[in-house]
């Protein structure tokens, strides 16, 4: 991604940390990311495209943290729980990630449509942002059969034991997000979950 494109969606997130997306300016967010306004619309073309890219790139973070989070253990279980553990951490500390998991959009945030738009653009990053957004049933299916991958064994057949284990896991995750665990946290759910379905 060019510089100015991250600088200008990193001003645009700081913004958003500190006021609603309606008080947000596109003027302030250039000044912030010390590019000229031109050069926002350039890239971005709205307010609307610059939300849809602000967002893209926050499920795209999220997603990287997911594929590192299944390759950071060597057992199942415990890459299933580092999975579920970073959702809850990233939707906890990040609101658009949050909402875009639950489907729960605050008057706070940018609601772009998660149907794709018509786009003109030149830049192909807005392209992508102008596309089809994930919904969160787009979510579990992504990070699910993510986890599937990561975890098949070559020539298994329990592909379809793995992938309603894998699952299981996701929507644990997502409803710790919506309704945070005790003590004992998500690690203990999945685990407790997971103790029949996944052999170590």
């Amino acid at each position: 991604m060019p510089a100015a494109r991250e600088s200008l969606l990193d001003a645009a997130y700081t913004a958003l940390a500190r006021r609603s997306w309606s008080a947000v300016r596109m003027v302030d967010v250039a000044a912030a990311a010390g590019v000229s306004r031109q050069t926002l619309y350039n890239e971005f073309g709205s307010k609307e495209g610059l939300a849809r890219a602000l967002v893209r790139r926050e499920a795209d973070s999220y997603l990287a943290g997911v594929e590192r989070a299944l390759n950071t253990q060597s057992d199942a279980r415990d890459r299933l729980t580092a999975t579920a553990e970073w959702t809850t951490t990233v939707a906890r500390d990040n609101a658009l990630v949050r909402a875009m998991l639950t489907g729960c959009w605050s008057e706070r945030l940018p609601s772009p449509t998660l149907s794709p738009v018509p786009s003109s653009s030149a830049v192909p990053a807005q392209r992508r942002a102008d596309g089809p957004l994930p919904s969160p049933g787009d979510f579990v299916t992504i990070v699910r059969d993510r986890a599937v991958a990561a975890l098949s064994a070559p020539g298994a057949n329990n592909s379809g034991e793995l992938a309603r284990s894998c699952e299981l896991v996701v929507r644990i995750a997502l409803s710790c997000v919506s309704a945070p665990p005790g003590e004992g946290g998500v690690a203990d759910l999945v685990r407790g979950a997971l103790h029949r379905q996944l052999q170590a």
